[in-house]
């Protein structure tokens, strides 16, 4: 039974997408992240929320490099929503959704 739980938990563990172990993302992933960050995804996270690295200074949503938000945090609002903030659930697959949350976490230099 222990062998079964551990198959499970490592099939768990990479369902997250292509993060790497200590958390951070190859440079392919986070390139991708931001620039769905700054203006591919619909609607584009950078009219709301402010991110130096991303050249971002939006005003609606909070300011992402204060806030140095940790990456379950950011896929958590990228897949339910937070306030005006839809959700990109339907309109980004999973590998988009972690590169965004691998980015702003590492730009933000977020938890």
């Amino acid at each position: 039974m222990k062998f079964a739980v551990s198959i499970a938990a490592l099939a768990l563990a990479g369902a997250a997408g292509p993060c790497i172990a200590d958390g951070s993302a190859d440079s392919a992933t986070l390139a991708r992240g931001k620039a769905l960050f700054q203006t591919q995804a619909v609607p584009a996270c950078a009219v709301c929320h402010t991110l130096a690295d991303a050249g971002a200074e939006g005003a609606i949503g909070p300011n992402l490099d204060d806030l140095k938000p940790e990456l379950e945090q950011v896929r958590r609002a990228l897949i339910d929503g937070v306030g005006v903030m839809p959700s990109f659930a339907d309109s980004l697959s999973e590998d988009d959704l972690n590169a965004v949350a691998e980015y702003v976490v590492s730009a933000s230099k977020g938890g």
